[in-house]
């Protein structure tokens, strides 16, 4: 089974992403494994409406382990599974929190491991930051796209399409991520996710 990996800053949208990928799927339940960062493994099942309220938050690094769960895709007359894996939030700086250190350093090495890799980025946060003046803004989302993008398998979903200045955002990505495939998605309003789903169903 192939490993779609999704990662990016915190707050972007990854957790309603993967499992508003799942719900415009059609699919009821969710058995999400959480691994934590020192090696322990837990599962539990969701109804996908109640993995949202509980999993999904405003604070960052709501998300502190790798978080996973299996979704079939149809191909062909078939069907193949991927595992669909979120992961911690990832920050330029030195997180204050051990723990959060550890995940986010368990979200890189699980990079490795991934065919698929999305990379969101907040189009609306971009849309309203001036990248000129505070490149700063764009370094660790030009750093993951430098080491991920080569691996295959790699696109940019530019989230959050639904608040107000995602379009120059969007603009914005599109033009600081030359040569890559950019997405524009809405996780909140399921904006995108066709071209999201067609993605991974090429990388199986």
């Amino acid at each position: 089974m192939k490993r779609c990996i999704v990662l990016g800053k915190p707050n972007v949208g990854k957790t309603l992403l993967v499992l508003g990928l799942a719900d415009y799927m059609k699919v009821k339940d969710v058995d999400i494994t959480f691994q934590d960062p020192g090696g322990a493994r837990y599962s539990r099942k969701y109804p996908v409406d109640v993995a949202m309220r509980e999993l999904v938050g405003a604070l960052p690094h709501q998300t502190k382990c790798l978080q996973s769960f299996s979704l079939e895709f149809r191909v062909g007359k078939g069907k193949k599974a991927v595992e669909l894996i979120d992961t911690c939030g990832l920050t330029q700086q030195i997180h204050d929190d051990p723990l959060t250190r550890k995940a986010m350093a368990q979200t890189l090495s699980a990079i490795r491991g991934a065919e698929i890799i999305i990379h969101v980025i907040d189009a609306h946060f971009l849309g309203s930051v001036d990248v000129l003046s505070d490149p700063t803004e764009v370094d660790l989302d030009m750093q993951l796209a430098a080491f991920a993008g080569p691996r295959g398998g790699y696109c940019i979903v530019a989230n959050k399409m639904d608040l107000p200045g995602a379009n120059r955002g969007l603009a914005r990505i599109r033009r600081l991520f030359t040569g890559y495939k950019v997405l524009p998605v809405s996780a909140a309003t399921r904006e995108g996710f066709k071209e999201v789903k067609r993605h991974v169903l090429r990388n199986l």
